[in-house]
């Protein structure tokens, strides 16, 4: 059958993998005419099963290519990709000749693939012959990495999503799912909506969208679960619920934990961590008596400066009892990037060789030496996240490569980062994005692939491989990690790196993992059964679970299931932990008690998320939200601009007053940076405090001090334009039809002033009050909007989508332009805040089918679809219902 001259192909469906969080959602990604244009969740993927939360659900709106870096640049100027490639090479065999090969360093991500991270380890360990190759997944879970390998001998995930649904008790610590692992939450609630009997337990220092669907929450003093949980080995005890078959047969050091755990009785534990001792005993005693257990941690346990000890001192309870090995059981982690545990697999982090082989280890050493032909290799750890910057500072290390990460806004104390950067003798970006707070520091800048573009392997949480696809052509110039490093290391002169295709690159590397992998106790990650794939089968590749062998091709199986363990007498290690309080703690001056974490809609610096206007929606500015009880103290009101400081530095952002928070505690979100924001990088508040065995940084608690700002003008300004705006406050928000500004100053602004800085040509209208101290105005080309903006000494109060949305019209009326000059907006703001971003369903939308008769989520759902897709506004919603439900009288009966 041949087409019609014109005929518009039909659309094509890629099969590939979420660019977010460590589940590992499918998506299914529409292509029409060589562009993807819609997404779904893959029915069939076992991580999602058609789910996606809706940061995956908005991935096509980030494919703006006004965004991406098109172009190798060096020091600011477009050059081909031989002379980019050509100076990197050149500026690291210098370096290396004349400072030795640890003054070089990549600083690589949980963002790049597998193939990526694999090339990029192999040049830095086997051939440049440092350890000095880390990643920003030092930040997240190697806390847990190093607890682990600590207790089983490697580094081994026990569980499997599946355990979330098959559990008759979930314990969710220092996780708030409900939001940032969305997907899996959702499994979670069909698993207790289908068994009712199922407990869950959210242990968390604030209230949180998770910790309202629990049926027992703990509000923590923050830092302090080692102790919880300490105390639960004691009453297990106490209580005579040990498995002591299990502590005999499969473990080790067992007594010396006991001794000292029993320092936390039930009332040591509750003054401790601040809790009430009923609260506790019922968590004991479930944990007790139930058959199946999951403990779920993410970053609340692991950004800590005893994040290793707290994910002990959760193992150690897990094999005390015997639960773990088995379904429904086990201390489970949860990775926040697509492919962390891809970089833990290929040894990404600088204290680690790969495959799972150990950096120090002589035999590890020389097996990964002679399997990779290589002329070097590195004997002992490099420089982990922290160190590698402060090296940076110290100028031991003289360059860095930068991979796929942000690390002047991720990493704590962003003066000292940026600082190491300015200084630092070369320094290379790859990234797919022409702009963030690292790039500004690059003397090269190497564009790489995005999602929609990269092709190759990931690895979620569960230890599932899954493959990410390309759905439409690389943009501009833009090239594949793998190949950009490769590049690099046959320029100065290293071979081994002459890969053609990826699929190479996944094989070699699973060859390695099954190298010398036979002996009595031999390594649990093995994917040597996938070592012979064929281009055509890697390109086919299915979902799979590793261990993937020659005699288990199928993958997966329970781990640990016959009790035996990788050390060397095969046996679990029981640790002794002695709870410590964080490093950065309150004092007289700083007396409030920091927490940060992330937003429903928003992933990391904002990159990618903040491109997508309706995930900017739900939460449009950076808080600090505060109890009601701080804020009467400090005479605080909702958006009042704040400076909240440290000893190490400050920020500035809006109010939240929330009865989430616990008197003394406030919580700020980590995503905002000098891109979207003048000063509210939070982690410029963090000292550099890392755990001294994972070096993860201590990233949830540190004392604060918060003070208002006497800034005596405000403004906001819609903008279909790109404007260059200083003020000593501002704040700029992607919508859909135009950049949403926020400004404040400590001097008047003028109308004059600011005209003249915007430069748009246009007709401009300009009304003002109090003698030019509050006005309003808007410029308009042949009848269409261009800029509105609104000034006064009181921060105003706009309905944002009604003016955004005038930016699409053609031409306004002239009841449109009086109502924007009179500020006349005929929709209530808040009632206009979206509540549901994934069918951009409005919190007024919702009150309304609340009044007319809807009286649960599931009926808000079937009226307006919120709540249907990924889920996570439920919590608000039935925080609306509880609000606003009408009380239905009970008939009197005759």
């Amino acid at each position: 059958m041949f087409k019609s001259k014109g005929e518009t192909p039909p659309a094509s469906l890629v099969r590939s993998t979420c660019a977010y969080c460590g589940v590992g959602c499918g998506v299914d990604v529409t292509v029409t005419d060589g562009k993807a244009t819609g997404i779904n969740g893959s029915e069939d993927h076992p991580a999602n099963f058609g789910r996606l939360c809706v940061k995956g659900t908005h991935l096509i709106d980030t494919l703006d290519e006004s965004t991406r870096l098109l172009t190798p640049e060096v020091s600011g100027h477009q050059v081909s990709w031989s002379e980019a490639i050509q100076t990197v090479a050149d500026k690291f065999t210098e370096i290396i000749a004349k400072y030795g090969r640890d003054a070089i360093a990549f600083y690589v991500s949980g963002q790049l693939l597998t193939e990526d991270y694999y090339v990029a380890n192999k040049l830095m360990k086997g051939y440049i012959g440092s350890g000095n190759i880390d990643t920003n997944s030092r930040l997240c879970m190697s806390s847990a990495v190093s607890a682990y390998k600590r207790a089983f001998g490697e580094d081994i995930v026990p569980c499997s999503y599946r355990d979330l649904e098959q559990t008759d008790l979930l314990i969710l610590i220092g996780s708030n799912a409900a939001w940032t692992h969305p997907v899996l939450y959702q499994r979670i609630e069909r698993a207790r909506q289908i068994n009712p009997e199922v407990k869950l337990v959210v242990i968390d220092p604030r209230e949180t969208p998770t910790s309202s669907g629990a049926d027992l929450f703990m509000p923590i003093k923050p830092g302090t679960d080692g102790a919880l949980y300490n105390g639960l080995l004691c009453y297990l005890a106490n209580e005579k619920q040990l498995n002591t078959d299990y502590i005999a047969q499969h473990t080790t050091g067992f007594e010396e934990t006991l001794k000292v755990a029993n320092e936390w009785p039930l009332a040591t534990v509750a003054k401790y961590c601040e809790l009430d001792i009923a609260l506790i005993e019922q968590f004991y005693q479930w944990f007790a008596t139930h058959n199946n257990a999951v403990s779920m941690y993410s970053m609340g346990i692991n950004q800590s400066s005893s994040g290793v000890d707290k994910c002990h001192s959760i193992i150690n309870a897990h094999l005390a009892t015997g639960k773990i090995g088995r379904e429904g059981c086990g201390p489970f982690s949860i990775t926040g990037q697509p492919n962390a545990m891809g970089g833990r697999e290929v040894g990404g982090l600088a204290n680690q060789l790969t495959a799972h082989l150990d950096i120090e280890n002589s035999t590890h050493q020389s097996l990964v030496q002679q399997f990779w032909q290589s002329p070097t290799i590195a004997v002992k750890q490099g420089a982990k996240a922290v160190d590698m910057f402060d090296q940076i500072a110290d100028k031991k290390i003289k360059a860095v490569w930068i991979m796929a990460t942000n690390p002047a806004v991720s990493l704590p104390n962003t003066t000292k980062i940026k600082q190491a950067l300015s200084q630092c003798d070369f320094v290379v970006v790859s990234d797919c994005v022409a702009y963030n707070d690292t790039l500004e520091f690059a003397e090269v800048k190497l564009p790489a692939t995005g999602w929609g573009e990269k092709d190759g392997i990931v690895t979620n949480s569960e230890r599932r491989m899954s493959r990410q696809r390309a759905s439409q052509v690389a943009s501009g110039q833009a090239r594949h990690d793998w190949r950009i490093i490769c590049d690099v290391a046959k320029a100065m002169g290293f071979d081994g790196f002459n890969y053609q295709h990826q699929q190479e690159i996944f094989t070699e590397f699973a060859q390695l993992t099954g190298v010398d992998n036979q002996a009595k106790n031999r390594r649990l990650f093995d994917i040597s059964g996938l070592g012979q794939l064929t281009i055509a089968q890697y390109n086919n590749m299915m979902p799979i679970q590793w261990p993937v062998t020659t005699e288990n091709p199928q993958g997966g199986g329970q781990i640990f299931n016959d009790g035996r363990y990788v050390s060397d007498d095969f046996n679990a290690k029981f640790y002794p932990v002695m709870p410590s309080l964080p490093k950065q703690q309150t004092n007289h001056e700083f007396p409030w008690v920091l927490n940060t974490g992330r937003l429903r809609d928003q992933w990391h610096t904002m990159t990618r998320t903040s491109i997508a206007a309706p995930l900017n929606e739900h939460t449009s500015k950076p808080y600090v939200y505060v109890s009601h009880q701080d804020g009467a103290l400090l005479a605080l009101k909702d958006d009042q601009i704040v400076k909240v400081s440290s000893a190490q530095g400050s920020i500035e952002v809006a109010v939240k007053l929330s009865s989430a928070m616990r008197k003394g505690q406030v919580f700020i979100p980590i995503h905002w940076n000098k891109q979207f924001a003048a000063n509210a990088t939070v982690a410029t508040l963090f000292q550099g405090v890392v755990d001294p065995i994972s070096g993860q940084p201590e990233s949830k608690h540190v004392g604060v001090n918060i003070e208002a700002i006497d800034y005596q003008s405000f403004g906001e300004i819609y903008v279909n334009n790109a404007i260059n705006i200083t003020s000593e406050y501002w704040l700029k928000t992607v919508l859909k039809h135009s950049d949403y500004w926020q400004l404040a100053s400590q001097s008047l602004i003028s109308f004059e002033s600011l005209q003249q800085s915007i430069e748009i040509a246009g007709e401009w209208i300009c009304q003002s009050q109090q003698g030019g101290k509050q006005f309003q105005f808007i410029c308009l080309q042949e009848g269409q909007i261009k800029i509105a903006g609104y000034f006064s000494t009181t921060a105003p109060v706009i309905s944002q989508p009604w003016i955004d949305q005038l930016f699409e019209q053609k031409k306004l009326t002239v009841e449109q332009i009086q109502s924007l000059l009179t500020k006349q907006s005929p929709e209530d703001a808040e009632a206009t805040r979206k509540v549901c971003s994934c069918f951009s369903v409005s919190k007024g939308e919702v009150i309304s089918a609340i009044e007319q008769g809807c009286q649960s989520v599931g009926a808000l759902g079937n009226a307006l679809r919120c709540g249907t897709n990924c889920g996570s506004c439920k919590p608000e919603l039935q925080a609306l219902l509880d609000e606003h439900q009408l009380e239905i009288p009970i008939k009197q009966l005759a």
